[in-house]
């Protein structure tokens, strides 16, 4: 038997790979029990996550990197795919399985006052204190920072090394004493956003993720997964928060599925649904009015293109590596045009405050948030950037040698 699975519970299924004679390839035999296993599982609606751990000799993060990569593109359904040292593979079991099950909430720390755009000059530091890091800094923009138990933290652990490389990414403790969450209140009259004050707040050095120093690559798979998922397509997903702040988990799961349509706990992210926005024509009567329904249309259209792409790119497909990049920027679009499509149905009640509305207030609310999509989760011109540079391979903005020490850059 070269592989063995399994079941640590909530849908995480870790498949091991018993081959003590493995060593930077596998064998063909290995390959095609690996391929015949993902196949099953791909097949098991219950399987949520699965770990890819190697117990040969040299099996371990960083080796058989092409052979597995291949597997992954003809492994159709895998929802996430790891190949981990022991080191992560435990941190995988830890942390992952009170995600799947809604009992854990988490929070994203990364942009700061002076590094949003530029998210590698963050300032941020963890000092190491023995088996633990001493956290001091300033996060902003921390979406449900106020319902998280745990957050994902980037901090700067080495100033003499460039500033892409001295960065690691830490499993927080959000709550913790030198730990201030602070509600940022938008326009809109609510608080999804926060600041985060950290004062010589500690962590353990078994929640480091990745390995010292490598925060940046690992911060960067969590930006691309957040982005595919805004702008993943499709309608709108029951979004209920997590963790046990929120107060949701006693709660029955119909209480939610049964609101799916009316955005109450998201952040509407994806702007209005199509079919809402035809039965709200249907019913101020302009549903047949030539102009409404083709700009309804074009939504449809627009939102039709960008879930198939993505469609494409899940099923190995992806040619670019900025699928992610494109499906956020077609998100931000989508958010607009459904603002601008709402507003031409409803007219001049679209001038109205939400609680004065003739309707129930829903474009208003899609209005004054419209702006947020291009500016969360790294801004419109941030994705054409990294498009131009990464894929197009256009020349980067001047700058100083990226070999360059952080300590020795002009700071923000």
């Amino acid at each position: 038997m070269n592989i063995l699975i399994k079941n640590l519970g909530s849908g995480v299924k870790k498949v091991i790979i018993n081959d003590p004679n493995t060593y930077n390839s596998l064998s063909f035999q290995t390959l095609n029990s690996l391929l015949n296993t993902f196949k099953k599982l791909d097949k098991d609606n219950s399987t949520k996550v699965i770990v890819l751990e190697g117990a040969g000799k040299g099996f371990s993060a960083g080796h058989n990197l092409k052979e597995v990569r291949e597997l992954k593109k003809r492994s159709k359904y895998l929802k996430l795919f790891n190949l981990c040292s022991k080191v992560m593979i435990q941190i995988v079991e830890r942390l992952i399985p009170p995600i799947i099950d809604g009992s854990l909430a988490w929070c994203q720390l990364f942009s700061e006052p002076g590094a949003g755009s530029d998210l590698a000059g963050l300032q941020t530091r963890a000092i190491k204190d023995g088996d633990e890091w001493i956290i001091t800094g300033q996060k902003v923009w921390t979406s449900g920072g106020h319902l998280a138990e745990k957050g994902m933290l980037i901090a700067r652990t080495d100033i003499d090394a460039p500033k892409h490389q001295g960065i690691t990414y830490f499993a927080f403790d959000m709550d913790q004493p030198g730990v201030e969450v602070r509600p940022l209140k938008e326009m809109t009259g609510r608080a999804l956003f926060n600041e985060v004050f950290i004062d010589e707040a500690r962590v353990s050095n078994d929640d480091v993720i990745g390995g010292i120093g490598n925060g940046w690559a690992v911060a960067n798979t969590t930006l691309m997964v957040e982005r595919s998922s805004l702008g993943s397509g499709g309608p709108e997903p029951v979004a209920v928060p997590a963790g046990t702040k929120a107060g949701r988990l006693e709660k029955k799961v119909g209480e939610y599925v049964l609101n799916a349509g009316g955005n109450i706990e998201s952040d509407g992210g994806r702007g209005l649904d199509i079919k809402w926005l035809s039965d709200l024509a249907q019913k101020v009567g302009s549903s047949g009015d030539p102009v409404v329904r083709q700009e309804i249309v074009k939504l449809h259209i627009l939102g039709e293109v960008n879930r198939l792409n993505m469609l494409r790119a899940k099923a190995g497909g992806s040619k670019t590596g900025a699928e992610g990049n494109l499906a956020k920027l077609a998100m931000s679009e989508l958010v607009r045009r459904s603002r601008d499509v709402g507003n031409l149905i409803i007219g001049a009640d679209g001038m109205l405050s939400s609680s004065s509305s003739s309707f129930d207030g829903r474009v208003q609310e899609a209005t004054i948030f419209s702006p947020a999509p291009s500016i969360y989760g790294g801004t419109d011109q941030v994705q054409r950037n990294i498009v131009g540079e990464r894929v197009l391979g256009l020349p980067k903005e001047p700058g100083p040698n990226k070999e360059t020490p952080f300590k020795e850059l002009l700071q923000n």
